[in-house]
C-alpha cells in the first residue's frame, strides 16, 4: 500500500492562530524539519511551536516565525525528522534495570562449554553483584543453546559451585535453571507443587532437574535475596537513561510489583522521572480464584501511586492489571494454550517424523468463566485488563472472556490488550476489531531465529509456523495494533523492531539460516509501525488524547531523528539514532546536536 504524506501549511486546521489575531508567543520553535504528525492524515510539516509544554502550532516554518520573541528557544532542524516520543504499550522495566548490572549470558547462542565458562567467570568478577551468596544470571537465551535440542540441568550449575545458590533466567522470562543449593533454599524436593499455570520439571527418577516454568519461578523469586530499595530505586534511574536514548517518552511496566512502582515513584518525587510511567500490577491464577480480593489489591496500588490526569510533567499512574493466559510457544519450553496439540517426534533424531500429539499445552491458567467474572471486577474499578496471550488457544480465552463482559457491562469503556499474539487462529483474527481488543505486538519476533525456527517450527508444524506473528493479517481485519518490546525479553532495540515488523527478516549478519524472511505473510507498512508505537501504544494507556500525534493541543512528547525513516533504506530503520528526546517541552536527552538556543 502506498501512503501519501501531507504537508500541513498556512490555511489548516493545524494553525494555531487566524490571520488577524495576535499569536502567542513559544517558549520553543523547531523549524525547517520533516514533522511526522502521526495525525489522521499521517500529515508532514515543516515546524512546531512549543509554549508550557503543549504543542502551540504545526505547520510551515514561515508562519512559525510569529510565534517567535526574543526570548524563544529556537532549534533550526535542518531537514531531520522529528516525530511523537515512542509509547512502549509492553515492557518490564525494573527487571531490565536489573539486567544492566547482574551477570548477562547477553542473548547468545551458546554451547553447554559456553554457558558454564561465562557463569565462572561471572562468579569470580568483583565487579558482577552477589545478593548475599546468591548468583544471579540474566538473559539466557534457552532456545539457542548449541547444538539444536540442548537441554540442561543442575549439573552444569552444581560443577560451577555446589556450596551456594545459583539461578539461571531465561530471556523469555518464562523458565529458570536453579543449581541443588538454589533448589534446596526454595524447598523445592520431588513431592514439591507448582501453582497452577506452572511446572517443576522432574527427572525419570522424580527428582527436580532445576528447571522451572512460568509460575513455579514464584518459588524462587520468594527464596531469592531482594534487591534493596536503594538498589531498585538505581535500577529504575538506569532504565529511564536507557530510554531517554532510545526516544521512549511513555511505557507500561506490564507486570508490576509494588515495590517496582515505589522505585519510580521515588524518581517522579525527586524531579526524576522522564517518561511517563504506567503500571500494570500482576494478578496471578491462583490470585485470580478470588475476583473481589484481586481487584480490591489493584485498586489500592492505585489508590497509594496512581497521580492523576495525564499532564506536561510525567507522572505515575496505576490503570491495568495483568494476566498471564499461558506460557511460550517456542521450544523447549511449549507452554503455549494451542487451539491443536503440539506435534512430537515419533521417529529418531536422525530420521524425525513429526505427527500431532496429544498436548495442546498446560491447562487454562484462567478459565474463562474464571476469567470473566475477574474481568467484569477490573472493568467495574476502572481498571483495564492486560493479557498475556501467546498462542492461539490462549488468545481465544482471552477474547471469549472480553466478549462476555462486553455483554455484561455494554456501555463500558474498557481497552483490553492482549499481549504478543503469537499465533491467532484465523476464526479469531475479526474478533479484535469486534471486541474493541488491543493487539500489543513485539515485532522483533517476527523474524527467523532460534525461538522460531528448528524445534519450535517442527512442533507447530508448516502451516502455524508461516502463520506466526500474524500483525499484517490483524491489520487487515481492522485490529488497532499497539506496539510493546517486552524488554528485557529481547535487548532494548525499538528500531531494529519496527524493521522487522515490516520486512520480517532478520539482521544480515545472523548466521545464514536466520537471514530469510519468516514464512511467506506480507509485513506492516512503515506507517503501520509508526503508528502501532506512538498513537496506538498511546490509545492503549489511554493517553491518546494529550501524546501519541504532534498535533495542536496535545503535550509535547518529541524525538528529533538522525535519518529520515519513511524514506531511507528499510533494512536502515534498526540503525537509526535518537539525536534529542523531549518529555512535556522538556528536553531530556540530547545527543549534542540539537541544543535549544535563545537569539
Amino acid at each position: 500500500m502506498r501512503h501519501v504524506f501531507f504537508i500541513a501549511g498556512l490555511g489548516t486546521l493545524l494553525c494555531a492562530s487566524t490571520a488577524n489575531a495576535m499569536p502567542p508567543v513559544a517558549d520553543t520553535v523547531f523549524t525547517n524539519g520533516f514533522i511526522y504528525t502521526v495525525d489522521a492524515k499521517n500529515s508532514v510539516a515543516q515546524a512546531v511551536a512549543i509554549k508550557n509544554g503543549k504543542i502551540l502550532y504545526v505547520g510551515s516554518s514561515a508562519e512559525a516565525t510569529r510565534y517567535i520573541s526574543p526570548h524563544t528557544q529556537k532549534i533550526d532542524l535542518h531537514g531531520n525528522m522529528l516525530m511523537p516520543g515512542l509509547v512502549d504499550g509492553h515492557m518490564h522495566p525494573l527487571r531490565g534495570g536489573e539486567r544492566l548490572v547482574l551477570c548477562s549470558l547477553q542473548y547468545l547462542p551458546l554451547t553447554k562449554q559456553e554457558f558454564s565458562d561465562r557463569i565462572k567467570a561471572c562468579l569470580v568478577d568483583p565487579a558482577v553483584p552477589k545478593r548475599k551468596n546468591w548468583l544471579l544470571v540474566t538473559s539466557w537465551f534457552q532456545e539457542a543453546m548449541r547444538p539444536k535440542d540442548t537441554i540442561l540441568d543442575k549439573t552444569i550449575l552444581d560443577k560451577i559451585d555446589n556450596k551456594n545458590p545459583i539461578v539461571v533466567y531465561s530471556s523469555f522470562g518464562h523458565s529458570a535453571l536453579l543449581n541443588t543449593p538454589a533448589l534446596e533454599a526454595a524447598h523445592i524436593t520431588a513431592s514439591t507443587k507448582s501453582e497452577p499455570g506452572g511446572e517443576i520439571i522432574h527427572d525419570a527418577k522424580g527428582q527436580p532437574t532445576g528447571l522451572l516454568e512460568d509460575t513455579a519461578l514464584n518459588l524462587i523469586f520468594a527464596a531469592q535475596p531482594a534487591a534493596s530499595d536503594e538498589q531498585k530505586v538505581a535500577a529504575a534511574r538506569a532504565v529511564l537513561t536507557v530510554l531517554r536514548k532510545q526516544g521512549v517518552t511513555s511505557f507500561l511496566d506490564a507486570r508490576a510489583a509494588e515495590v517496582d512502582i515505589k522505585a519510580f515513584s521515588v524518581l517522579q518525587q525527586n524531579g526524576e522521572l522522564t517518561a511517563r510511567a504506567h503500571f500494570a500490577p500482576l494478578i496471578t491464577p491462583e490470585m485470580g480464584q478470588d475476583a473481589k480480593k484481586s481487584v480490591d489489591y489493584v485498586k489500592g496500588l492505585s489508590t497509594r501511586y496512581d497521580q492523576g490526569s495525564i499532564t506536561q510533567q510525567p507522572t505515575i499512574t496505576v490503570r491495568h492489571a495483568k494476566m498471564y493466559m499461558d506460557g511460550v510457544i517456542s521450544a523447549p519450553g511449549l507452554t503455549g494454550i494451542l487451539t491443536l496439540p503440539y506435534r512430537i517426534n515419533k521417529g529418531t533424531v536422525e530420521h524425525p517424523d513429526w505427527q500431532p500429539g496429544s498436548s495442546t499445552g498446560p491447562a487454562p491458567y484462567f478459565p474463562v468463566p474464571v476469567l470473566s467474572k475477574l474481568l467484569q471486577g477490573l472493568v467495574q474499578a476502572g481498571i483495564d485488563p492486560h493479557m498475556h496471550a501467546d498462542g492461539d488457544g490462549a488468545v481465544r480465552i482471552a477474547l471469549d472472556a472480553v466478549e462476555v463482559t462486553r455483554k455484561a457491562l455494554p456501555k463500558s469503556d474498557f481497552r483490553p490488550g492482549l499481549a504478543h499474539d503469537e499465533l491467532v487462529a484465523q476464526a479469531d483474527l475479526p474478533r479484535f476489531r469486534q471486541l474493541g481488543a488491543i493487539p500489543v505486538m513485539s515485532f522483533q519476533w517476527g523474524k527467523r531465529a532460534p525461538d522460531t525456527t528448528g524445534q519450535t517450527a517442527d512442533a507447530l508444524g508448516e502451516d502455524r509456523s508461516n502463520a506466526m506473528e500474524p500483525a499484517y493479517q490483524l491489520e487487515k481485519a481492522g485490529a488497532r495494533i499497539a506496539y510493546g518490546s517486552d524488554w528485557p525479553v529481547d535487548p532494548l532495540n525499538e528500531w531494529f523492531a519496527l524493521q522487522v515488523g515490516i520486512t520480517r527478516q532478520n539482521a544480515p549478519d545472523v548466521e545464514p539460516q536466520y537471514r530469510a524472511r519468516l514464512g511467506d505473510m506480507p509485513g506492516l507498512s512503515r506507517a503501520s509501525v509508526l503508528r502501532a508505537i506512538t498513537m496506538n501504544s498511546a490509545y492503549e494507556l489511554r493517553q491518546d488524547s494529550v501524546t501519541g500525534s504532534v498535533e495542536q493541543g496535545k503535550i509535547a512528547d518529541l524525538i528529533i531523528l538522525d535519518r529520515n525513516i519513511t524514506t531511507i533504506p528499510v533494512n536502515e530503520i534498526g540503525k537509526t539514532t535518537v539525536l534529542m528526546t523531549m518529555v512535556g517541552g522538556k528536553v531530556v536527552y540530547s545527543s549534542g546536536e540539537f541544543v535549544p538556543k535563545t537569539p
